[in-house]
């Protein structure tokens, strides 16, 4: 098992991601796609990547995302990347010499194609390849799902501050996923490589992931900047494809709160105007402020003045609901 040592200076520094990390979900999302594992979960998304993604393009990244075992860090950069862009800059700079230390790790793990050892030589074509790769990937196995992801991923984050700000960061450690055990001071992985981290005052950063499956992973180099990264709760239809023109939610939501209304409150999780969401609902403006002002009562979104306009964005109890959390759920329950 991995054994992470914590000190009362880590403890302080442990911190819980936001929002979805694009790389570690385009990494992980390889690994599942290589396998079976979780077909009610990812059976679909599966077959519409692969009706997606070139071969070509889809072999220079399996070549790179073993299904189990050592992926190479710097396909997932420890610095904080805000959106997809800014993390596939940090992968493509990442120092030469990083690269082919990582890619000769990977070598005794699978035989290197000639691809791969002109990336590690620094080829900036391989690297340009590379990037157009990582991009056309995004694009059809991410971006149609993101909003899914990033809903959960909220869902799950605000369930584990709840639980960090109500009974502090013991009771966080000791419930973050089935697998994994707090002995104080000492975090235990299970079913990963013997071995022991050691924070020494770093802190360590939590982040949720919606392709994580069945156990969480992290960066191997013990150097870089510590992250776990763990499972959030995998229910059957969460990995739905979304747009941003019309709402759709899903049918106990709309069973339960009326289509209309539940596509309102699906509008705002990225945060809308009044108009935009009566074009997005395909309702009249005066429909969508009615709309905007239930959902308000319920405490489901906030409306906050935005220059000319309001902005209607959702909170921490509608991404629950959306999500299929409610506050009172027992998520020591997870299954991953």
């Amino acid at each position: 098992m991995l054994r992470i040592h914590f000190t009362p200076r880590d403890l302080a520094r442990t911190t819980i991601s936001t929002r979805p990390a694009p790389a570690w979900e385009i990494l992980l999302s390889l690994h599942m796609l290589q396998h079976t594992d979780g077909r009610l979960v990812f059976e679909d998304w599966r077959r519409h990547v692969r009706t997606k993604v070139a071969p070509d393009q889809m072999r220079l990244l399996l070549e790179l995302t073993p299904p189990r075992g050592y992926s190479p860090d710097f396909l997932t950069p420890a610095a904080s990347a805000p959106d997809f862009e800014t993390s596939l800059e940090l992968t493509l700079s990442t120092p030469r010499q990083q690269i082919r230390s990582q890619l000769d790790l990977l070598g005794k793990y699978r035989p290197a194609s000639p691809w791969i050892r002109q990336l590690a030589q620094g080829d900036g074509a391989s690297i340009r390849r590379l990037g157009r790769a990582m991009r056309t990937y995004h694009d059809a196995a991410i971006v149609p799902y993101w909003k899914a992801i990033g809903t959960h991923v909220s869902a799950d984050q605000a369930y584990r501050g709840e639980a960090l700000a109500r009974h502090g960061v013991d009771r966080l450690l000791s419930t973050l996923h089935p697998r994994v055990r707090w002995n104080a001071p000492v975090l235990q992985v299970l079913d990963m490589h013997d071995r022991d981290l050691y924070l020494d005052g770093r802190g360590i950063e939590l982040q949720p992931s919606a392709f994580c499956w069945q156990v969480p992973t992290k960066l191997r180099d013990p150097d870089l900047k510590p992250i776990l990264v763990y499972p959030i709760h995998h229910a059957p239809g969460f990995l739905r494809q979304s747009s941003v023109e019309r709402c759709k939610p899903n049918d106990a939501l709309g069973s339960l709160l009326g289509s209309t209304r539940a596509a309102a409150l699906d509008a705002t999780v990225t945060g809308c105007t009044t108009t935009e969401l009566a074009r997005r609902c395909d309702i009249s403006p005066a429909a969508a402020s009615h709309q905007a002002t239930v959902l308000r009562e319920a405490g489901l979104i906030t409306t906050r003045r935005a220059g000319a306009s309001v902005l209607h964005e959702i909170t921490q109890l509608g991404i629950w609901l959306l999500s299929g959390h409610g506050s009172g759920t027992p998520r020591d329950r997870v299954r991953g």
